[in-house]
């Protein structure tokens, strides 16, 4: 009899500035993420930081930076590049729509 290796759940890291004040940025963007991703995460980390900074990580992995991407992350935006590191195949539902969508009003 063997015993199955425990499957690793990924781990998504926030640094935040607390200079700029953006912790509550931080902790809705981590709400948002543990309400979509549930038990399919590990834990969402809040790592405070200073400079300017607001970084999301998934297992080291940066999926957001608010220097490289130019400000901060919708809520939508976010699980995707989330879900795209741990379950590309996963969908969003209201998180994979888009604009460009047929039979969205322009």
């Amino acid at each position: 009899m063997t015993t199955a290796e425990p499957v690793e759940t990924p781990r998504v890291e926030i640094t935040y500035c607390t200079q700029c004040q953006w912790l509550l940025r931080a902790g809705w963007m981590a709400q948002e993420l543990l309400s979509t991703f549930g038990t399919e995460l590990a834990e969402v980390a809040l790592v405070p930081g200073t400079g300017g900074v607001f970084r999301v990580a998934v297992d080291g992995d940066l999926v957001w930076d608010r220097k490289d991407d130019g400000g901060f992350p919708d809520a939508a935006e976010l699980k995707r590049r989330v879900r795209d590191r741990i379950d590309p195949d996963r969908p969003l539902r209201h998180a994979d729509r888009t604009t460009d969508a047929p039979g969205a009003d322009a």
